[in-house]
C-alpha cells in the first residue's frame, strides 16, 4: 500500500484532511498535489500548504517510505524495535536518524482525548533502574539513579485490559491521586497494596480495595500478589526495556512508557495500531533532535543488570 512517496503522501493527506482539503486562505475545496515538494496547492488562489507542516514529520528530509516502514515495524513487532535495529534493517547511514524517527513516532502515541480507564483497576508503583545501595525509601530519589513509575491496569476477570504508565517524582498521596484523576474514571474500583499514600482514594472519588502485598521473596515462592495484573505489566515493561533497548535515558523514559502502553493497548490489532499511529502523528507538532536529546551523549555499551535499565541513552537492540 505504501511502496511509493506518492502513496504515503496520499495517506497522510487523508489523515490530515479527512473531510477533504480546504484552503486556509480562500476556503476553496479544489486543489491538486505537488508530490516532489510534498505540498498541496489551492486551485483557486494557488496557496500552497506543506503536507508535513506542523506535524511530527515537519521539515523531514527522510523519505516518507522510511517513516512508514518504521511505524510498521514499531507497531507490528510485540518486542518493538530499537534504534540500532531500525538503522540496520532500513539501511540508514546514521544512528541518530533512526533514534529521532522512533522518538518522533513515540510522540504521536499519546492521544490527549483518550478515554480513561474504568471499572476495576489495579494500581502499583515500582522503581525502574534498581535500588541504590545504602539508601532507603524516598532517599532513593536524591541521587536520581533510579526512577519511580506508577502503573494502572484495567482488570477484566483474570485478563488485562488497557493500561496507563507515568514517571512520577515521588510516591506521596497527592502525586498518586493526581495520576489517577487524570487516567482513571471516577467511582472506579481501585485495587492497590497497603501503601499509606493510597489512603486518600475514597475522598478523591474512587472506591478503594487495599491489600497486603507479600515481600518480593514470598512472591518468588508463589505467594499471591495484591495486584497481580499490575505486577505482570511492570515485569513485562522491565523485560522489554532490557531485552529490546538494553537501557534507556531518564529524560526519555516517559516516551518509552508511552510506547509500551500504546502497543499493549493495541496488542490484538497491530495493523490498526499502525494506522492509528500515523493518524495521530498527523496532528502532533515536531520536536527537534536537540529538544528530544537534551545534552546527553550516546551510549553504546549494553547493560547487563536491572540496575542499568536507566542509562543516558538507548543503547543497542
Amino acid at each position: 500500500m505504501f511502496a511509493t512517496e506518492a502513496a504515503c503522501q496520499k495517506y497522510l493527506a487523508e489523515c490530515r484532511w479527512p473531510d477533504g482539503f480546504v484552503c486556509l486562505r480562500c476556503g476553496n475545496r479544489s486543489s491538486y498535489e505537488i508530490v516532489k515538494a510534498r505540498r498541496w496547492q489551492c486551485a483557486g488562489c494557488r496557496y500552497q500548504v506543506s503536507l508535513t507542516a506542523g506535524t511530527i514529520l515537519h521539515n523531514t528530509k527522510t523519505p516518507l517510505t522510511v517513516w512508514f516502514w518504521a511505524a510498521y515495524l514499531m507497531t507490528t513487532d510485540k518486542r518493538g524495535v530499537s534504534a540500532l535495529l531500525l538503522q540496520r534493517q532500513l539501511g540508514l547511514r546514521r544512528y541518530e536518524t533512526a533514534w529521532m524517527i522512533l522518538h518522533k513516532l513515540r510522540q504521536a502515541m499519546v492521544n490527549l482525548a483518550r478515554e480513561p480507564l474504568r471499572g476495576e483497576v489495579e494500581v502499583d508503583e515500582s522503581w525502574i533502574g534498581g535500588t541504590q545501595a545504602g539508601l532507603r525509601g524516598s532517599r532513593q530519589l536524591r541521587g536520581r539513579k533510579a526512577a519511580l513509575i506508577v502503573v494502572a491496569v484495567e482488570k477484566r476477570g483474570r485478563a488485562t485490559g488497557r493500561a496507563r504508565m507515568a514517571v512520577i517524582p515521588d510516591f506521596r498521596g497527592g502525586t498518586l491521586i493526581a495520576f489517577l484523576r487524570q487516567n482513571v474514571a471516577p467511582d472506579s474500583l481501585v485495587y492497590t497494596d497497603a501503601l499509606n499514600s493510597f489512603a486518600g482514594l475514597e475522598e478523591a472519588g474512587f472506591r478503594h480495595v487495599p491489600g497486603n502485598q507479600p515481600s518480593r521473596a514470598d512472591l518468588h515462592k508463589g505467594a499471591k500478589s495484591a495486584v497481580p495484573l499490575a505486577d505482570r505489566a511492570i515485569g513485562n515493561l522491565k523485560q522489554w526495556l532490557l531485552g529490546t533497548h538494553h537501557g534507556v535515558g531518564r529524560d526519555q523514559l516517559q516516551a518509552y512508557l508511552d510506547e509500551f502502553v500504546f502497543r499493549h493497548n493495541r496488542r490484538k490489532q497491530p495493523m490498526a495500531a499502525f494506522q492509528t499511529l500515523l493518524g495521530l502523528g498527523s496532528g502532533h507538532k515536531a520536536s527537534t533532535y536537540k529538544e528530544m536529546r537534551g545534552r546527553r551523549t550516546l551510549q553504546t555499551r549494553p547493560a547487563k543488570t536491572d540496575h542499568n535499565i536507566l542509562r543516558s541513552a538507548e543503547t543497542t537492540g
